[in-house]
Protein backbone atom coordinates (compact mmCIF):
# COMPACT_ATOMS: atom_id res chain seq x y z
CA UNK A 1 0.00 0.00 0.00
CA UNK A 2 1.27 3.33 -1.03
CA UNK A 3 1.24 6.24 1.28
CA UNK A 4 2.95 9.56 1.43
CA UNK A 5 5.30 10.01 4.57
CA UNK A 6 3.55 11.44 7.86
CA UNK A 7 5.20 14.67 9.36
CA UNK A 8 6.52 14.26 12.50
CA UNK A 9 4.47 17.33 14.35
CA UNK A 10 4.44 16.75 18.05
CA UNK A 11 6.56 15.04 20.89
CA UNK A 12 4.83 12.09 22.54
CA UNK A 13 2.13 12.55 25.83
CA UNK A 14 4.51 10.61 27.90
CA UNK A 15 8.08 10.26 28.00
CA UNK A 16 9.23 6.60 27.10
CA UNK A 17 11.21 4.48 29.13
CA UNK A 18 14.42 4.85 27.66
CA UNK A 19 15.13 7.50 25.85
CA UNK A 20 18.31 9.69 26.38
CA UNK A 21 17.86 12.82 28.15
CA UNK A 22 16.33 15.52 25.78
CA UNK A 23 18.92 18.27 24.72
CA UNK A 24 18.98 21.97 25.77
CA UNK A 25 19.56 23.38 22.80
CA UNK A 26 17.29 24.06 19.91
CA UNK A 27 17.17 21.56 16.89
CA UNK A 28 20.66 20.59 16.80
CA UNK A 29 21.81 19.15 13.86
CA UNK A 30 20.93 15.59 12.99
CA UNK A 31 23.72 12.75 14.35
CA UNK A 32 22.76 10.05 11.72
CA UNK A 33 21.00 11.06 8.69
CA UNK A 34 19.71 9.87 5.24
CA UNK A 35 18.77 12.13 2.76
CA UNK A 36 17.05 10.75 -0.38
CA UNK A 37 18.80 7.39 -0.58
CA UNK A 38 17.69 4.68 -2.91
CA UNK A 39 19.20 1.23 -3.01
CA UNK A 40 19.12 -1.13 -6.02
CA UNK A 41 20.38 -5.15 -6.10
CA UNK A 42 20.37 -5.13 -9.65
CA UNK A 43 16.60 -4.24 -10.91
CA UNK A 44 15.29 -4.27 -7.99
CA UNK A 45 14.81 -1.19 -5.70
CA UNK A 46 14.68 -2.04 -2.13
CA UNK A 47 15.28 1.62 -1.06
CA UNK A 48 13.38 4.21 -2.62
CA UNK A 49 13.93 8.11 -1.80
CA UNK A 50 14.43 7.54 1.46
CA UNK A 51 15.49 10.54 3.91
CA UNK A 52 15.51 9.83 7.90
CA UNK A 53 17.15 12.15 10.46
CA UNK A 54 18.38 10.57 13.86
CA UNK A 55 19.45 13.61 16.68
CA UNK A 56 20.68 13.85 20.18
CA UNK A 57 18.42 12.87 22.65
CA UNK A 58 16.12 10.60 20.62
CA UNK A 59 15.16 7.37 20.78
CA UNK A 60 14.08 5.77 17.07
CA UNK A 61 12.35 2.95 16.20
CA UNK A 62 12.75 1.83 12.77
CA UNK A 63 9.76 -0.85 11.74
CA UNK A 64 8.01 -2.87 8.75
CA UNK A 65 7.25 -5.93 7.24
CA UNK A 66 9.73 -8.25 6.36
CA UNK A 67 10.75 -7.06 2.97
CA UNK A 68 10.29 -3.46 3.56
CA UNK A 69 13.64 -2.43 3.47
CA UNK A 70 15.24 -2.63 7.31
CA UNK A 71 18.11 -4.72 7.11
CA UNK A 72 18.91 -2.54 3.56
CA UNK A 73 18.46 0.77 5.88
CA UNK A 74 20.24 -0.13 8.82
CA UNK A 75 23.43 -1.71 6.77
CA UNK A 76 23.21 1.86 4.70
CA UNK A 77 23.32 4.01 7.94
CA UNK A 78 26.05 1.71 9.05
CA UNK A 79 28.49 2.13 6.50
CA UNK A 80 27.82 -1.66 5.20
CA UNK A 81 26.46 -0.49 1.66
CA UNK A 82 26.98 2.24 -0.21
CA UNK A 83 23.60 4.06 -1.31
CA UNK A 84 22.94 3.63 -5.24
CA UNK A 85 21.78 7.07 -4.74
CA UNK A 86 21.89 9.45 -1.94
CA UNK A 87 23.94 10.25 0.77
CA UNK A 88 24.80 8.74 4.67
CA UNK A 89 26.32 11.16 6.88
CA UNK A 90 27.32 10.21 10.70
CA UNK A 91 28.09 13.95 12.20
CA UNK A 92 28.14 15.82 9.16
CA UNK A 93 30.35 13.04 7.46
CA UNK A 94 29.57 11.47 4.57
CA UNK A 95 30.21 7.57 5.35
CA UNK A 96 28.76 5.66 2.62
CA UNK A 97 30.57 2.34 2.54
CA UNK A 98 32.99 3.01 5.42
CA UNK A 99 32.12 -0.10 7.24
CA UNK A 100 31.29 -0.50 11.37
CA UNK A 101 34.40 -1.01 12.29
CA UNK A 102 35.66 2.26 11.48
CA UNK A 103 32.16 3.93 12.34
CA UNK A 104 32.86 2.37 15.61
CA UNK A 105 36.14 4.43 16.21
CA UNK A 106 34.12 7.54 15.20
CA UNK A 107 31.56 6.89 18.19
CA UNK A 108 28.93 4.82 16.27
CA UNK A 109 28.57 1.08 17.70
CA UNK A 110 25.98 -1.54 15.85
CA UNK A 111 24.20 -4.79 17.39
CA UNK A 112 23.19 -7.67 15.15
CA UNK A 113 20.06 -10.18 15.85
CA UNK A 114 22.54 -12.94 15.62
CA UNK A 115 24.42 -12.84 18.95
CA UNK A 116 27.99 -12.10 17.85
CA UNK A 117 29.74 -13.49 21.04
CA UNK A 118 33.29 -15.79 21.67
CA UNK A 119 31.99 -18.90 23.24
CA UNK A 120 35.15 -19.93 24.86
CA UNK A 121 36.10 -16.51 26.27
CA UNK A 122 35.28 -15.34 29.85
CA UNK A 123 32.24 -12.62 29.84
CA UNK A 124 35.12 -10.28 30.52
CA UNK A 125 37.60 -11.22 27.77
CA UNK A 126 34.61 -10.61 25.76
CA UNK A 127 34.06 -7.04 27.02
CA UNK A 128 37.87 -6.68 27.74
CA UNK A 129 38.39 -6.94 23.61
CA UNK A 130 36.26 -4.22 22.81
CA UNK A 131 37.66 -2.14 25.31
CA UNK A 132 41.08 -2.72 23.96
CA UNK A 133 40.33 -1.88 20.74
CA UNK A 134 38.68 1.78 21.76
CA UNK A 135 41.83 2.56 23.20
CA UNK A 136 43.80 1.44 20.82
CA UNK A 137 45.74 -0.80 22.64
CA UNK A 138 46.76 -4.62 22.29
CA UNK A 139 45.90 -7.65 24.65
CA UNK A 140 47.14 -11.08 23.58
CA UNK A 141 44.11 -12.90 25.88
CA UNK A 142 46.82 -15.20 27.14
CA UNK A 143 47.58 -12.43 29.08
CA UNK A 144 45.97 -12.05 32.42
CA UNK A 145 43.49 -8.66 32.31
CA UNK A 146 44.23 -7.55 35.88
CA UNK A 147 47.85 -6.54 34.80
CA UNK A 148 46.15 -3.23 32.41
CA UNK A 149 44.03 -1.45 35.55
CA UNK A 150 42.37 0.52 33.13
CA UNK A 151 41.04 -2.04 31.24
CA UNK A 152 40.02 -3.85 33.95
CA UNK A 153 38.22 -1.06 35.42
CA UNK A 154 36.62 -0.12 32.13
CA UNK A 155 35.56 -3.93 32.07
CA UNK A 156 33.61 -3.66 35.66
CA UNK A 157 32.56 -0.71 34.81
CA UNK A 158 30.52 -1.96 31.63
CA UNK A 159 30.02 -5.16 33.40
CA UNK A 160 28.21 -3.57 36.12
CA UNK A 161 25.84 -1.71 33.67
CA UNK A 162 24.54 -4.60 32.34
CA UNK A 163 23.86 -6.82 35.77
CA UNK A 164 26.70 -9.17 34.61
CA UNK A 165 29.12 -8.29 37.48
CA UNK A 166 28.76 -11.93 38.93
CA UNK A 167 29.92 -13.66 35.70
CA UNK A 168 32.59 -11.99 34.82
CA UNK A 169 34.74 -15.30 34.90
CA UNK A 170 31.90 -17.40 32.98
CA UNK A 171 32.48 -18.35 30.15
CA UNK A 172 30.24 -16.83 27.59
CA UNK A 173 29.03 -19.94 26.04
CA UNK A 174 27.48 -21.04 29.75
CA UNK A 175 25.20 -17.77 29.58
CA UNK A 176 21.61 -18.29 29.16
CA UNK A 177 20.54 -16.55 26.05
CA UNK A 178 19.23 -13.26 27.62
CA UNK A 179 22.62 -12.79 29.07
CA UNK A 180 24.40 -13.22 25.90
CA UNK A 181 22.09 -10.77 24.43
CA UNK A 182 22.91 -8.42 26.77
CA UNK A 183 26.79 -9.41 26.55
CA UNK A 184 26.63 -8.10 22.68
CA UNK A 185 25.35 -4.94 23.51
CA UNK A 186 28.30 -4.16 26.27
CA UNK A 187 30.64 -5.31 24.31
CA UNK A 188 29.45 -2.66 21.77
CA UNK A 189 28.84 0.17 24.69
CA UNK A 190 32.99 -0.61 25.34
CA UNK A 191 33.67 1.28 22.40
CA UNK A 192 31.87 4.47 23.92
CA UNK A 193 29.21 5.20 21.46
CA UNK A 194 27.16 8.49 20.75
CA UNK A 195 25.00 6.65 18.44
CA UNK A 196 24.24 2.85 18.72
CA UNK A 197 22.11 0.81 16.65
CA UNK A 198 19.90 -2.26 18.11
CA UNK A 199 18.96 -4.72 15.69
CA UNK A 200 16.32 -6.97 17.38
CA UNK A 201 17.85 -6.65 20.66
CA UNK A 202 15.76 -9.40 22.11
CA UNK A 203 15.28 -11.86 19.49
CA UNK A 204 15.45 -15.36 20.40
CA UNK A 205 14.77 -13.87 24.22
CA UNK A 206 11.97 -15.85 26.18
CA UNK A 207 9.04 -13.32 26.04
CA UNK A 208 9.87 -13.11 29.91
CA UNK A 209 13.14 -11.99 29.45
CA UNK A 210 12.30 -9.47 26.65
CA UNK A 211 11.48 -6.15 28.78
CA UNK A 212 13.84 -7.09 31.45
CA UNK A 213 16.86 -7.06 28.58
CA UNK A 214 15.39 -3.94 27.09
CA UNK A 215 14.59 -2.23 30.77
CA UNK A 216 18.37 -2.93 31.11
CA UNK A 217 19.75 -2.06 27.82
CA UNK A 218 18.01 1.38 28.16
CA UNK A 219 19.45 1.91 31.46
CA UNK A 220 22.76 1.40 30.81
CA UNK A 221 22.33 3.95 27.65
CA UNK A 222 21.52 6.56 30.08
CA UNK A 223 24.13 5.77 32.72
CA UNK A 224 27.15 5.66 29.53
CA UNK A 225 25.84 9.01 28.26
CA UNK A 226 24.90 7.40 24.88
CA UNK A 227 23.13 9.98 22.76
CA UNK A 228 21.13 8.56 20.58
CA UNK A 229 19.72 5.13 19.88
CA UNK A 230 18.15 3.44 17.17
CA UNK A 231 15.98 0.67 17.62
CA UNK A 232 15.01 -2.04 14.75
CA UNK A 233 12.47 -4.40 16.38
CA UNK A 234 8.97 -6.08 15.56
CA UNK A 235 7.63 -6.52 19.23
CA UNK A 236 5.36 -3.44 19.08
CA UNK A 237 4.89 -3.65 22.96
CA UNK A 238 8.37 -2.79 23.19
CA UNK A 239 8.53 -0.45 20.41
CA UNK A 240 5.86 1.88 22.04
CA UNK A 241 7.12 1.31 25.19
CA UNK A 242 10.12 2.90 24.49
CA UNK A 243 10.37 4.79 21.58
CA UNK A 244 10.46 8.96 21.65
CA UNK A 245 9.87 8.31 17.40
CA UNK A 246 8.73 5.61 15.09
CA UNK A 247 10.13 5.48 11.01
CA UNK A 248 7.68 2.72 9.60
CA UNK A 249 9.15 1.41 6.24
CA UNK A 250 7.04 -0.44 3.58
CA UNK A 251 7.93 -1.05 0.37
CA UNK A 252 11.22 0.47 0.28
CA UNK A 253 9.32 3.53 1.42
CA UNK A 254 8.90 6.05 4.49
CA UNK A 255 5.42 4.95 5.21
CA UNK A 256 5.47 6.91 8.46
CA UNK A 257 7.86 9.19 10.80
CA UNK A 258 5.68 9.74 13.66
CA UNK A 259 5.54 9.45 18.00
CA UNK A 260 4.46 6.17 19.08
CA UNK A 261 0.65 7.77 20.08
CA UNK A 262 0.06 9.36 16.88
CA UNK A 263 1.57 6.07 15.18
CA UNK A 264 -0.13 3.62 17.18
CA UNK A 265 -3.96 5.57 16.50
CA UNK A 266 -3.47 5.20 12.69
CA UNK A 267 -5.26 1.78 11.30
CA UNK A 268 -3.72 2.18 7.97
CA UNK A 269 -0.18 2.67 9.50
CA UNK A 270 -0.83 -0.41 11.61
CA UNK A 271 -2.79 -2.78 9.50
CA UNK A 272 0.40 -2.35 6.65
CA UNK A 273 3.33 -2.44 8.95
CA UNK A 274 2.31 -5.14 12.02
CA UNK A 275 -0.60 -6.72 10.36
CA UNK A 276 -2.48 -7.51 13.51
CA UNK A 277 -3.76 -4.74 16.54
CA UNK A 278 -1.06 -4.06 18.51
CA UNK A 279 0.01 -6.25 21.41
CA UNK A 280 0.95 -9.05 19.97
CA UNK A 281 4.62 -9.33 18.61
CA UNK A 282 4.90 -10.41 15.01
Amino acid sequence: MSRQPTSNAAPPAEEPKGAPPRPTEHAPSPLIEARSVCKNYGAFRALENVSIAVREGEFVSIVGPNGAGKTTLVNLLTGLLVPTKGEVYFKGRNIAGVGPVTLATQGMARTFQLVQIFPELTVAETIATAAVTRQGKRWRLLSPLPQDAEIATRVAEIAGLFGLSSRLATLSRLLSQGEKKLLDVASAFALDPQVILLDEPTSGVSTAEKHAVMATLAGAARAAGVQAIILVEHDMDLVAAYSRRIIALSEGRVLADLPPEKFFADPVIIETVVGKRRGVSC
